[in-house]
């Protein structure tokens, strides 16, 4: 799992009453530290209001304009005087704006939860404020203390096996993970040449999202999807409809149990890795390892290469979310170098750092 760190056209538009200058919010700066500190420690009442208006669909209620509190609550079945509140106080971030007489408007931030937006991140949101994802932060000093997922202490099981177990988390992760998938994809796609491998297999690929478009913009390729049975087995709409479908094999299959589609030009591992602690990530490559054999196929492993030091990198952030809820990690580059040396491969260039990266590897 990850989130996008480039700014995007939804963040650049102007409001919907058409000025750039109607969209602001509150500038802490010139409040005491200690104010600021406890912004911080505020932190997650902001996040759990602006998931209640994510789950409302607030966003698509004002595609057309500003509307009232009133009628906002009609149209989603909410309290008015309790949607109020939260959306004045989601005004004050920045998400949606407030007018005279109690009316609320899109702002640039607030059309990022629209639906009918292909760049949006609702389904992202959803899944960060989702009770499940949420609730293993109450259990963060476990992580702390062990180093051990707060999630498992507070669910009696991992992660993964609470999706397993429970279909309808299953599906929120899942659509945020296509969501991810488009808006990093683009990134990706203008960054790497996919056009030199005839058949590409997208390892732990979900519903098949960025392999269409792979194969959309190159006609002569062919590809091989391979994640769970219960993924995969959604993935034939998505395909069809991208019309890809006929160019793509697809394999359900576990990584740790089952092996990985051999006889392909290369594998790609895109936000798969940093869901797994070391030993776990060493044996999805190794899995990779074994399918490439003696061939000269290549591994591309999109992920996030984390800054040194106190430079700015929202990978830091992400990394928190891999402690306390998956326990992954997201990495450094000496990290990594140690993670694909001990997986069987070695890195062909250095990649960027504190940024979405993409680590190209050969066999060793």
């Amino acid at each position: 799992m990850t989130h996008d760190t480039q700014a995007t056209a939804d963040e650049q538009r102007e409001s919907t009453d058409g000025s750039a200058a109607a969209y602001s919010f509150v500038d802490p700066s010139g409040i005491s530290l200690r104010q600021r500190l406890m912004l911080l420690a505020n932190g997650q009442r902001f996040s759990a209001v602006v998931y209640a208006l994510a789950e409302m669909n607030i966003a698509d209620q004002l595609t057309k304009g500003p509307r009232t509190a009133g009628e906002l609550a009609e149209a989603v079945g909410a309290d008015e005087t309790a949607l109020y509140r939260m959306l004045r106080c989601a005004a004050l971030l920045g998400v949606f704006r407030e007018l005279d007489g109690r009316r609320f408007a899109l702002t640039p931030l607030a059309e990022g939860l629209r639906t009918d937006l292909p760049d949006g991140v609702r389904d992202a949101v959803l899944l960060d404020g989702s009770g499940f994802f949420w609730g293993a932060f109450g259990s963060i000093l476990h992580s702390a203390r062990t180093g051990r997922p707060g999630f498992d202490a507070a669910n009696g099981m991992s992660f993964w096996e609470y999706l397993q177990g429970h279909p309808e988390a299953g599906a929120v992760f899942d659509d945020a993970m296509t969501t991810i998938s488009r808006r990093l994809g683009g990134l990706y796609l203008d960054r790497v040449d996919f056009s030199r491998f005839p058949v590409l297999a997208d390892v732990g690929g979900g519903r098949g999202y960025f392999l269409a478009e792979i194969l959309r913009r190159n006609p002569d390729m062919r590809g091989v999807l391979f994640d769970r049975p219960q993924v995969t087995g959604t993935a034939g709409e998505l395909l069809t409809e991208r019309e890809v479908a006929d160019r793509v094999e697809v394999v359900g299959g576990d990584f740790f149990t089952d092996p990985v589609p051999a006889g392909c030009d290369a594998y790609v591992l895109k936000t798969v890795l940093h869901d797994w602690p070391d030993d776990k990530a060493v044996a999805i490559l190794r899995r990779v390892r074994e399918a490439i054999g003696d061939s000269e196929a290549r591994l591309l492993v999109l992920e996030q290469v984390v800054a040194p030091g106190n430079v700015w990198d929202t990978a830091k952030f992400l990394d928190v979310d891999m402690l306390v809820v998956m326990g992954g990690r997201e990495r450094n580059l000496d990290e990594w170098r140690a993670l694909l040396t001990a997986g069987g491969f070695e890195l062909d260039r250095t990649p960027a750092v504190g940024d979405w990266a993409v680590l190209e590897c050969r066999p060793n």
